[in-house]
C-alpha cells in the first residue's frame, strides 16, 4: 500500500512538473508569433518622387550598395539616375574579375546617342553580373533596386567603404536637394514634378535640353 502511494506521488509530481513547464514555453511562442506578425515591412521612402529605401547605402553620384555578407556588396543606379536615363538600350558594366575604385566611373547607361555614365559606390573585385539586367537594360529603368541590380563585388574594406556612403535621413536630404537642383534644369512639366507628393516625371532625358546635358552629368553623376 506504501508502495502504491509512493508511485502515485511520484507519477502526479511528474504530471504537475510537466505541466507546469510547458505552459511558458507556449506562451514564448504566442508572443513571439505576435511579435513577428506585428513587425513593419520595409516600404522604400519616396522623396520628392524618387524612391530611397533605407536599407540601401548611397554614392554621391547615384549608385547604391547593399552588404550581402561581410564582403559580397551588391550594387546598382539609384531610381534618380533611372528615371534620367529612362527607357536605355544598353549597359556597360565591368567584367567579373576585374577591380574597381570607389569613385571610379563603371557604369555607361546608353539612350538615343546618350550616354550617362556612374560611378561605383564601393571597392573591390567584380565577382557577379546580373546577366537578366544586361540583356534586358529596361529591368534597370523599371527595378532599378530589385531585378535591376547590375553587379556583385568581394569588398575586402567593405565596412571603409560604407563609411563614405550616405543612408537614412541623410540620405533622404540629399535625394530632396538633387530633385530641387534638377528642377532648375528641366522645362516646365518637369519643373514641376512631384510636388503633390507623387512618383518624379519619368524618362526624363527626354524632357532635358541637350546643350545641358553635359552639366546634368557633372552637376549629378560627379563625371
Amino acid at each position: 500500500m506504501v508502495a502504491l502511494l509512493v508511485v502515485l506521488t511520484f507519477l502526479f509530481a511528474v504530471i504537475l512538473d510537466h505541466m507546469l513547464n510547458r505552459q511558458p514555453v507556449m506562451l514564448v511562442e504566442e508572443h513571439r508569433r505576435e511579435e513577428i506578425g506585428s513587425r513593419p515591412r520595409l516600404v522604400p521612402a519616396v522623396v520628392a518622387g524618387f524612391e530611397v529605401p533605407d536599407n540601401l547605402r548611397y554614392h554621391p553620384g547615384h549608385t547604391w550598395a547593399v552588404a550581402e555578407s561581410p564582403d559580397r556588396v551588391r550594387i546598382g543606379v539609384d531610381d534618380f539616375a533611372a528615371k534620367i536615363a529612362g527607357k536605355v538600350t544598353r549597359i556597360d558594366i565591368p567584367e567579373r574579375g576585374q577591380w574597381i575604385r570607389q569613385g571610379q566611373k563603371i557604369i555607361a547607361m546608353h539612350r538615343d546617342g546618350r550616354e550617362l555614365e556612374l560611378v561605383s559606390p564601393i571597392e573591390g573585385t567584380v565577382i557577379d553580373i546580373n546577366e537578366e539586367a544586361i540583356r534586358n537594360p529596361e529591368l534597370a529603368h523599371e527595378d532599378p533596386y530589385g531585378e535591376g541590380w547590375l553587379i556583385a563585388v568581394n569588398a575586402p574594406d567593405a565596412k571603409t567603404n560604407f563609411r563614405n556612403l550616405l543612408g537614412g535621413s541623410v540620405a533622404r536630404k540629399w535625394m530632396d536637394d538633387a530633385a530641387a537642383r534638377l528642377r532648375n534644369f528641366a522645362p516646365t512639366p518637369v519643373g514641376a514634378l512631384a510636388q503633390d507628393g507623387g512618383m518624379a516625371f519619368d524618362d526624363l532625358v527626354k524632357a532635358l535640353p541637350k546643350n545641358e546635358w553635359e552639366r546634368v552629368e557633372k552637376e549629378f553623376f560627379l563625371i
